[in-house]
């Protein structure tokens, strides 16, 4: 396979991807937040909750539809530039996704034109049950596509057939229970949550800086603070998990996260900051913090973490041992299947290398004749790019860290200070807007950049992956891709910057009206009631 067609199409993948991760957690949170506040309103009946609801829903619908359009793309590359890959696991991968568009998307589909036009034609409880279940529809649509991407991060449930050539599904109970997948569904909620709760204090923060819509600014960074704060908390928590759940299935990607060349004594050290070195194989001026890496890893004083050295010559064994399945493979194929039971049972003890086997294929035809230096080089091909899944790792964990200080302080104002926000602390939160999103970003780029050269970890390498196409066609709908994607950001951006702007539109009067009637209760003076217009 030319590595030059691999290398475009995960360059379209990743574009592709990335823009869609764009809108999906604001989605996953602002449902949240939005059906959270039309709680408050059916438990109220104030007004001014009934108009934040419409507001922050307008721009949730914005991003929703984005999210929608870009991500029904992403899923068509799996037919079109990863064929092999889909006729390879397709049986496995395939099911989530399908029961992500009968059960997730059918669902938001259903009743998001309820949450937006229904507000004359549905009682206030019933109009509540409608938002609450697109916001489920949303998070249900991510977990089955994080229990697919799951399963491409630890590969359970499946076993190899040898006479279709394709993996097959032996337990859907265990790929749907994968805990890679579980903790990787939790932590991206709850980053999306975080999001979505960022972006609320912001735009909130910066109507208040403006002296605009100040009743629905400050009780919205009130639900966003507190909303965030939790978010936040459970964002670090759960991404703790996800680093135990790689200690013990992508050993590869934790010590490339790390940077770490050998293996330690345990308990392994923390690398707070260093430049990693891949040609040298060291990480210079390196600065550890003692027992850290361990302790989070293992969650014991005894647990090791194997180094990346020491990785490449398990890789080497491996690859042995998948040349002797890949013989044993073309043996049952032969034979359609009536060989030995001898062959058999050494297919079977050695099928679980038989990815490593196919790693050679990028410098020769047939595994089997493989050099011990073609050989030491695909194991070679096992260590991604270390530098920029170290820095990535550690900028997401500084940011995360950063949220729940900032989640912290408003929360503490919002309760403790009556909702008196400094000016500083206003212009602080909307310019961290776009922090959220990065580390989401670099979340992902950690995740899936970290797990080359494999598509499937450990099962398909992503040389093999790849549909047969030209250089010219991937050039061709790359900068498609490129240009139609430019045209939606813009659109985007500037809907929703036109909403902010335009601000609550929706409810004015009635909302004014109670306001007043509200502050003159308070000041012990009565005013005429106005009904709202027909």
């Amino acid at each position: 396979m030319d590595i030059g067609i691999v290398d475009l199409s995960r360059l379209q993948f990743a574009m592709t991807v990335m823009y869609h991760f764009l809108f999906v957690p604001l989605t996953l949170g602002l449902s949240i937040i939005v059906a959270i506040m039309e709680t408050v309103y059916v438990m109220t009946n104030r007004p001014i909750w009934r108009q934040m609801t419409k507001f922050w829903g307008t721009l949730f619908g914005i991003n929703f539809v984005l999210g929608v359009a870009t991500g029904i793309t992403m899923e068509f590359q799996f037919g079109m530039n990863w064929s092999y890959y889909s006729h390879y696991v397709g049986d496995i991968f395939g099911a989530p996704l399908a029961i992500e568009g009968l059960m997730a998307f059918f669902m938001e589909a259903t009743f998001v034109g309820l949450m937006f036009f229904g507000w004359d034609k549905l009682s206030p409880v019933k109009h509540m049950v409608v938002t609450w279940l697109v916001a489920l529809g949303s998070n249900f649509s991510a977990l089955w596509i994080l229990i697919a991407n799951g399963w491409m991060q630890n590969p359970v449930g499946a076993a190899f057939n040898p006479l279709t050539m394709r993996m097959e599904m032996t337990s859907f109970f265990d790929v749907v229970f994968n805990p890679v997948a579980q903790a990787k569904f939790v932590h991206t909620v709850s980053a999306g949550y975080v999001t979505a709760a960022v972006f609320v204090m912001g735009v909130s923060s910066w109507y208040m800086l403006k002296g605009r819509h100040f009743e629905l600014a400050r009780r919205s960074i009130a639900v966003a603070a507190a909303f965030g704060l939790a978010s936040a908390l459970s964002v670090v928590v759960l991404g703790d998990e996800s680093g135990y759940e790689t200690t013990h299935n992508q050993k590869m990607k934790l010590a490339a996260m790390e940077a770490m060349w050998n293996t330690e004594p345990a308990p392994a050290s923390f690398t707070l900051f260093g430049i990693p070195d891949q040609q040298a194989r060291e990480t210079k001026y390196a600065v550890h913090i003692p027992w850290a890496m361990g302790l989070i890893g293992t969650r014991s004083l005894t647990g090791q973490i194997e180094g990346i050295n020491q990785l490449v010559k398990g890789s080497e064994e491996r690859i042995k041992r998948g040349i002797i399945a890949y013989d044993d493979l073309l043996k049952i194929r032969e034979a359609k299947g009536d060989v030995s039971p001898e062959v058999k049972a050494q297919f079977n003890e050695n099928v679980g290398d038989l990815g490593y086997a196919y790693l050679l294929m990028r410098y020769v035809d047939d595994p089997r004749n493989a050099t011990p230096a073609q050989i030491q080089q695909a194991a070679n091909d096992t260590v991604p790019t270390v530098w920029p899944i170290f820095w990535s790792f550690r900028i997401m964990v500084a940011l995360g860290f950063s949220f729940i200080a900032v989640m912290a302080y408003f929360f503490f104002v919002s309760n403790w200070r009556g909702m008196q926000y400094p000016r500083w602390a206003l212009r602080a939160a909307v310019w961290i807007i776009p922090t959220p999103w990065i580390a989401a970003e670099l979340g992902w780029f950690t995740a899936e950049f970290g797990r080359q050269p494999w598509t499937v970890d450990g099962v398909l390498p992503t040389a093999l992956s790849v549909s047969h196409l030209s250089v010219g066609d991937l050039l061709v709908t790359l900068a498609g891709f490129i240009a139609l994607y430019t045209v939606l950001f813009i659109i985007e951006m500037g809907l929703m910057i036109k909403f902010i702007k335009k601000g609550p539109y929706q409810d004015v009067e009635l909302t004014q009206d109670w306001q007043q009637r509200h502050e003159d209760r308070l000041s012990g003076r009565s005013s005429p009631v106005t009904m709202p217009a027909e």
